[in-house]
């Protein structure tokens, strides 16, 4: 898929054209130079297969809860093959998953145990919309 105009390279990618724009703004795709002098590409940058190769890894990085901090390290621990700083990175990322995956199970349990509330209690206010009302 050489080629490609920036259009092109965000559907082959599956994102829209500013999400492109905005990881070339944060330095994580290269921006290509106009085509020009020959008349052939009339000043249109054109991507190809490393651009596509790096946003999919982009969206796959992010896909593993990565920030694009992160995802730019990655990036450059890639070039420099740094396979123990990559893994720390991992780790840690890891650590931080178990640690939303927690919250997150500790959220499903309180609003499983307000849904069975609610489907119990036949008369007077909601469990479920009360419980959002309350004060923090």
């Amino acid at each position: 898929m050489a080629d490609m105009t920036i259009a092109t390279l965000a559907r082959a990618g599956g994102v829209g054209v500013e999400t492109v724009r905005f990881y070339q703004r944060r330095g994580l795709i290269e921006v290509p130079a106009r085509g020009g002098g020959n008349g052939l590409s009339g000043g249109i940058r054109r991507y190809g297969d490393a651009h596509l190769r790096r946003l999919r890894f982009i969206r796959s990085a992010q896909g593993a809860g990565f920030t694009l901090e992160q995802i730019g390290e990655l990036l450059t621990l890639d070039a420099n093959d740094d396979r123990a700083r990559a893994q720390a990175l991992a780790t840690e990322q890891i650590a931080a998953l178990d640690v939303r995956i927690a919250d997150l199970q500790r959220a499903r349990a309180a609003l499983q145990d307000l849904a069975r509330q609610c489907a119990h209690s036949g008369e007077g206010e909601c469990p479920i919309l009360t419980s959002f009302d309350r004060p923090r």
